[in-house]
């Protein structure tokens, strides 16, 4: 009987360990990325030569996020589109990301005019923004 139980036990123990290891497997960085929705800060900015090294135009739809992100990631977002919400209206735009600002917390963004009057008026200067960035592949 003891060989038995033993034997259950061992069984037992190596199922719950196999479980773990399947809910412990990292996600890719840029799968997990595409996920968070982050609420922060959205002023307006005039546009020019980006972090990313592309010279962009207050009329495209462009967005700045924090240096510390965009350093912490090194720039690999550069070029991604982001889906952004004005928290109040519930308006919805998109931007690509092509540069960093240095006044932006972590989860606050700073967008070309002509994207930044998608959601506000330029007259407001701050509003609050829920965004996340969209798929690598995806344009609008």
């Amino acid at each position: 009987m003891p060989r038995f139980m033993l034997f259950i036990f061992s069984t037992l123990l190596a199922t719950v360990f196999l479980m773990m290891g399947t809910y412990a497997t990292p996600v890719p960085g840029k799968e997990l990325e595409k996920r968070i929705t982050r609420v922060g800060r959205g002023t307006w900015y005039y546009t020019g030569r980006g972090n990313c090294g592309k010279w962009s135009k207050d009329s495209e739809p462009v967005v700045a996020m924090s240096k510390a992100f965009y350093d912490r990631n090194k720039g690999i977002n550069c070029g991604q589109w982001i889906e952004i919400v004005e928290t109040s209206s519930g308006k919805k735009a998109f931007g690509q990301l092509w540069d960093s600002c240095e006044s932006c917390r972590e989860q606050d963004i700073d967008l070309s005019p002509s994207l930044f009057q998608k959601l506000a008026p330029l007259s407001r200067g701050v509003i609050t923004v829920s965004w996340h960035f969209m798929p690598r592949d995806w344009r609008p």
